[in-house]
């Protein structure tokens, strides 16, 4: 911007957005001070380059509302927990689907941790079967992103929304 252009020879636009054609970079900080405002390289690697009469701190601003603008927009992409045993109760069961549905439609990645506790570990086929269980009855609602694996005394999987 202003005294920073080095280049002899710039191609101006005026404050109107009006090409006023290519002329020694001198003559363009002149036309820039006289509307009482910045001459801002706008396009540095074109043959000549490419410089803009405008307000640069009014254009800091405006880049700076766009990010936030765009911040705003995006959506970080959380992991829930839910925690069961194998020898899980139906209507535990449905509450915990219940709040599983809830995430996904939210757009949340859901992890299924199955704690196993005692003589549970002999029986983890059951466990294995609970983790087939949900992976059906989220089946068109979420895709395993993570297969169900035994960790210690915990079998993990993880599901994400489609």
């Amino acid at each position: 911007m202003n005294e920073d252009i080095l280049s002899p020879r710039v191609l101006l636009i005026d404050e109107n957005g009006e090409k006023q054609g290519e002329m020694p970079t001198d003559s363009a900080r002149e036309a820039a001070v006289e509307a009482g405002l910045d001459l801002v390289e706008v396009s540095p690697n074109a043959d000549p380059p490419v410089c803009k009469i405008l307000d640069f701190g009014k254009l800091k601003y405006e880049e700076q509302k766009k990010k936030n603008q765009a911040k705003k927009k995006q959506k970080t992409v959380e992991v829930k927990e839910i925690k069961m045993r194998p020898n899980i109760d139906t209507h535990d069961y449905e509450v915990k689907a219940k709040a599983m549905r809830r995430f996904f439609e939210e757009g949340d990645k859901v992890k299924v941790t199955l704690r196993f506790r005692g003589r549970e570990m002999a029986h983890q086929n059951r466990g294995v079967e609970l983790l087939n269980r949900v992976k059906e009855d989220f089946g068109e609602l979420a895709k395993v992103e993570f297969e169900p694996k035994l960790e210690g005394r915990q079998m993990i999987m993880i599901l994400a929304p489609r």
